[in-house]
């Protein structure tokens, strides 16, 4: 991570105000959140929030940050498990038409955040860090795969980063339009190209 708050366990206060700024921040969005929003989420008290955090953009940072450990901790995959299905496993739980609300409020979050990557150096590095994790994930997969002779011997590095962005594609579709189908079609898609590209013909 890019923080001493990877190494930092939350209290419970701590823990508390996180909830209260996920929660004010889905009310209002990134732009309108403020201290005072996100204090009426803690029965009006400001005073706990200032005392762990300086500032909002502080508070906030850290709030990626949980939301990012909490993201990556859905992101184990089985290694034991057939590399085809754990490829698919990891796209349907990104993908699902209806997620889980915890795995579409992280997504919400982190959809939310990625706008202030533009301008911000600590949200940009936080976002380059949780791609490249997901690239991991992808290629080591993919990489298992290819040695199982499950996969055909295709380049891993670039065939993650065509099904990595085809996820993040999919996943802002979800979080910021009423697509729903285009999200169920780029599920549906990503299963055929594995099938049809990847998975070695047996025959």
């Amino acid at each position: 991570m890019t923080s001493d708050q990877s190494e930092h366990t939350l209290s419970a206060t701590e823990e508390n105000i996180m909830k209260a700024t996920h929660t004010a921040l889905l009310k209002h969005g990134y732009a309108d959140l403020s201290i005072a929003r996100i204090g009426d989420e803690l029965d009006g008290s400001k005073s706990s929030i200032y005392h762990y955090y300086d500032s909002k953009d502080d508070l906030l940072i850290t709030l990626l940050e949980f939301t990012v450990n909490k993201f990556e901790s859905t992101l184990d995959t089985e290694p034991s498990q057939n590399p085809a299905e754990t490829l698919k496993q990891l796209i349907a739980k990104l993908l699902a038409p209806d997620p889980v609300e915890d795995d579409y409020q992280f997504q919400t979050v982190l959809v939310g955040f990625r706008s202030q990557a533009v301008t911000n150096s600590r949200i940009r590095a936080q976002f380059t860090h949780v791609d490249e994790r997901l690239a991991d994930t992808i290629r080591e997969i993919l990489e298992r795969g290819i040695a199982k002779n499950v996969f055909e011997a295709v380049n891993a590095s670039e065939v993650t980063e065509y099904i990595l962005a085809t996820i993040k594609g999919g996943i802002y579709t979800r979080v910021t339009t009423d697509r729903v189908d285009a999200v169920t079609a780029t599920h549906s898609m990503l299963v055929s190209y594995i099938d049809s590209e990847l998975i070695q013909d047996t025959v």
